[in-house]
């Protein structure tokens, strides 16, 4: 599976498979990806390969121990560092090229999500976050 920024300049490649998917609405997501949630998943660290402008990223902590990765060029959001989790990371759906070949399986963080959307699915909703 393959996935790369808005300007191209960053380029990705995960082998293994993607899990634990789901729509954050908390204010950082929001504001992080512009829209009213960030649909996400997980990946083994082992399972993500750089092809191209690993030097382009740049980091950003959100919250302690949390690093959300961006394309300094133009803002794409790549992927989240935890550092009390190094072996998995937090991966945006939005910038991959090809089918992740999961679904968000539940809305998180609902009690922050903004006014103006509204949630039509039926996927379970919490109003904090999974843990």
């Amino acid at each position: 599976m393959r996935g790369s920024c808005l300007c191209g300049g960053i380029k990705y490649r995960i082998n293994g498979r993607l899990f634990d998917a789901m729509n954050c609405h908390c204010s950082m997501c929001r504001k992080a990806q512009g829209s009213a949630f960030r649909s996400r998943a997980a990946v083994k660290t082992e399972h993500f390969e750089w092809v191209a402008g690993e030097d382009l990223m740049t980091f950003y902590e959100s919250s302690p121990g949390n690093h959300r990765g961006f394309c300094r060029v133009c803002g794409s959001p790549i992927l989240s560092k935890f550092d009390a989790y190094p072996d998995y990371l937090g991966l945006p759906l939005g910038p991959l090229d090809d089918d992740p070949q999961v679904r968000p399986k539940r809305h998180v963080h609902v009690a922050s999500k903004a006014p103006w959307f509204t949630i039509t699915d039926d996927l379970p909703q919490l109003p904090e976050g999974p843990r």
